[in-house]
């Protein structure tokens, strides 16, 4: 099924899961603060965006900022940036959705519609 992270306050979280709801697309929704994607979510994300850390980490958000990811993102490794993602939900681009090899960061409506077609 279908697993969707987010965060509560997110209007964009919120915007997606209206979207699927109004779709009838079956998901299960998980508090991404609270229970952060696992490493395995992470690798599959990795692997979806061609490797580019970036696409999945909250570079607007203010740990990203406090932790000036932005200069040590560069240099990271996977591993290194799994850990940090998994134990910290506020790191992660929201919402966060993952169903088999498919995953979508971030809501753009166009991109949703594209990739959950036949879900």
């Amino acid at each position: 099924m279908l697993t969707v992270y987010v965060y509560q306050k997110c209007s964009t979280c919120r915007d997606a899961l209206q979207w699927l709801d109004a779709r009838g697309i079956p998901h299960q929704v998980k508090a991404i603060r609270e229970t952060p994607p696992t490493p395995a979510e992470l690798a599959t994300a990795l692997k979806a965006f061609s490797g580019d850390l970036r696409r999945i980490f909250n570079t607007s958000g203010i740990d990203y900022r406090a932790l000036g990811l932005k200069d040590r993102l560069p240099a990271m490794t996977a591993s290194e940036a799994f850990d940090l993602l998994s134990k910290n939900g506020n790191l992660v681009r929201r919402p966060f959705l993952i169903d088999g090899d498919k995953v979508l960061v971030g809501f753009k409506q166009a991109d949703w519609e594209n990739a959950l077609r036949s879900a």
